[in-house]
């Protein structure tokens, strides 16, 4: 499906999707395609307000949109528990699982957890957050984990003597390396499903340079450039979340793609198959980081 566009996607209804970060941005607009194709969609948010805010505008387009909020601090990994928990309880399967939100460069910070924030909300609440829906996941027939990445993993490498910046914190190289684990988890996770035979596909995505509240952390003169600039050279949050929602809704995706924008070093354009850099299919390092991630969250993640 070369042409693939939000019109012509399959129906979703019946089907469930749970979008983090979900109250601006890429995951809002991602929330908001979902809705208007019929799935039933939880808001993963850390704010009840900006939520609450997301989901008045949601239902001002699409009246009959089935969603509802469901509060994650992907800071706290006792908060996503208690987030995979009460889905848990309501809901009997998960089709897609869309793993949106993320920051990007702010200050030094170390989450309660005692994790570099960049790491812990990009990456590793993620990945804990995927292993403890897994058995829903397992169970539903053709569920989707979509991953977002960015253009900086190509930039990234995993420095395992310096995961939580005990070393040292410089911010750029610190999201590089979030973003790609993010990318190196949805191919180890692919693989993993094929081994075990499990119907069910694991994909990344980036939304090329997308005008979102992601520059919020940048130098002043960089914040107040950010979002003129993407507009300018990049696209917006509607655009921006298209290869999040091919690799979604594609019906002819398969496990394993990575989806961004088909333009010019693909900061804007129609949403296509793309490539990652070749340290994301290094295979030794991501057995490596699966299972640290694994010691890190104290939660083994068995396929």
């Amino acid at each position: 499906m070369d042409n693939f566009s939000l019109e012509t996607a399959p129906s979703q209804v019946g089907k469930i999707a749970i979008v983090t970060g979900a109250n601006s941005g890429l995951g809002f607009e991602t929330a908001l395609a979902l809705l208007k194709k019929g799935a039933t969609v939880i808001l993963a948010s850390r704010d009840q307000e900006k939520a609450q805010e997301a989901r008045k505008k949601i239902l001002k387009q699409v009246p009959s949109a089935k969603t509802e909020i469901i509060l994650i601090d992907l800071t706290s990994l006792d908060s996503v528990e208690e987030f995979a928990a009460e889905f848990s309880k309501k809901y009997e399967h998960l089709d897609f699982l869309i793993e949106n939100a993320g920051i990007m460069m702010p200050p030094l910070s170390i989450t309660k957890d005692g994790f570099e924030s960049q790491f812990e909300v990009n990456y590793l609440a993620h990945f804990h957050l995927t292993n403890l829906l897994f058995p829903l996941i397992k169970n539903t027939p053709n569920a989707r984990v979509v991953t977002l990445s960015s253009l900086a993993h190509k930039k990234g490498k995993i420095d395992f003597d310096n995961l939580n910046a005990e070393k040292g914190y410089d911010r750029w190289p610190v999201y590089a390396q979030s973003k790609l684990a993010c990318m190196m988890f949805a191919y180890e996770l692919q693989r993993r499903l094929d081994s075990a035979g499990i119907n069910a596909k694991a994909l990344s995505a980036h939304p090329g340079f997308s005008a979102t509240n992601l520059g919020a952390f940048l130098p002043s003169i960089g914040s107040i450039l950010f979002s003129p600039l993407a507009s300018l050279i990049g696209q917006d949050s509607k655009h921006g979340a298209l290869p999040t929602l091919r690799a979604a809704l594609d019906p002819e995706a398969k496990g394993g793609e990575y989806y961004g924008p088909s333009g010019f070093r693909e900061v804007k354009g129609a949403p296509a198959k793309v490539k990652s850099s070749s340290r994301s299919h290094d295979l030794l390092v991501s057995t490596k980081l699966w299972s640290a991630s694994e010691q890190l969250t104290g939660r083994k993640f068995t396929v």
